[in-house]
């Protein structure tokens, strides 16, 4: 067997995979307590929202340092119509469309700007860092609308009322099975989308953008594409979080969320769509662990960790399985 073929099962199993995966997960709340659910349920929100940042990143090589601003408008927005609304059935989900709306038509407005106006690299992600900058000031300073420090509690749980039906996800099962379902299919939807011509097209703007440009691309709209998309999906994340937490803090607009989110998508695999919520996980584990015997040694074994995944994967987590990939791959070709 050539390596070509043994490459075409490997593409074929890995989705398969994936989708056991998530299947097995579905069966998680039988096995668990409820408070294990939550947790599960707030790190697929979170590694979501490193999807988001790796849709952007790995797959068009444009680094936000700032995403979180989009995390945070979700998150408000959500909070404030919802409750505004005052509690209705449908209440947090016209919210969720509000912030979501709101968080891609900023995006829309900068990356305009931005993309067609040849900012890229660093000066891109300096700017972007700047809105998150931004946003949280102003989180802080609109007191009357934002909370202020204190932030917002009580946002109502998502639920939905259609002829004279109504549901609201109250039961800590029904709301991680809805995060589950939400963050499949929007792994999915990014899957499919990264593969044929869009995907191809993506890696040559990623890899040589001018080169790409020349060959009569408009890359320039391409990417904004991509950066809108990427902050609704991130608002989408913010809106599941502070619906299903029923708080939301200027803390989620900030730079540290920005920080981390860029650090769950590098430990998982730039790139991989999966690898975000693996990053995810692990990171948000590791925390509680350390955080269990001293808080004060969490930023200080973070930097080590990272440091130490620099040096022996560079390419994330999921390197490990593409170098086990490449043994058998190696082997079956010889053989």
């Amino acid at each position: 067997m050539n390596g070509a073929a043994v490459r075409g099962q490997w593409s074929r199993l890995w989705p398969c995979a994936v989708v056991v995966f998530v299947v097995l997960l579905a069966f998680y709340p039988a096995a668990a307590d409820v408070y294990s659910v939550s947790v599960l349920r707030d790190t697929l929100i979170f590694g979501l929202f490193a999807l988001s940042l790796d849709f952007l990143w790995g797959k068009a090589g444009l680094l936000s340092f700032g995403h979180a601003a989009f995390f945070g408008l979700g998150a408000y927005g959500t909070a404030i119509v919802a409750q505004f609304l005052g509690g209705s059935p449908n209440s947090t989900l016209i919210g969720a469309a509000a912030g979501t709306g709101l968080a891609s038509t900023i995006a829309l407005l900068i990356g305009y700007f931005l993309i067609f106006g040849g900012v890229r690299g660093a000066y891109l992600t300096i700017v972007t860092l700047a809105v998150s900058l931004i946003a949280q000031q102003i989180a802080v300073g609109w007191a009357a609308v934002t909370g202020g420090d204190a932030g917002l509690i009580g946002t109502p749980p998502p639920g939905f009322s259609l002829r004279g039906f109504s549901y609201v996800f109250v039961d800590p099962t029904a709301q991680y099975w809805l995060v589950l379902g939400v963050a499949a299919l929007a792994l999915g939807a990014l899957w499919v989308a990264s593969r044929g011509q869009f995907g191809r097209l993506l890696a040559a703007i990623r890899d040589n953008e001018l080169r790409a440009r020349t060959l009569g691309y408009d890359t320039s709209s391409w990417l904004l594409l991509v950066f809108v998309s990427s902050a609704g999906l991130a608002a989408l994340a913010g809106a599941l979080y502070a619906s299903l937490s029923g708080f939301v803090a200027p803390d989620l607009t900030g730079l540290f969320l920005s920080t981390e989110v860029i650090v769950w998508v590098a430990v998982g695999g730039r790139g991989t769509l999966v690898g975000p919520f693996i990053g995810a996980f692990v990171v948000i584990r590791l925390q509680e662990v350390v955080s269990s015997y001293s808080t004060k040694l969490w930023p200080l074994l973070i930097g080590l960790f990272f440091v130490a995944l620099v040096f022996l994967f560079p390419n994330g987590l999921l390197d490990i399985v593409n170098r086990l990939r490449g043994v058998v791959s190696g082997r079956k070709a010889a053989s």
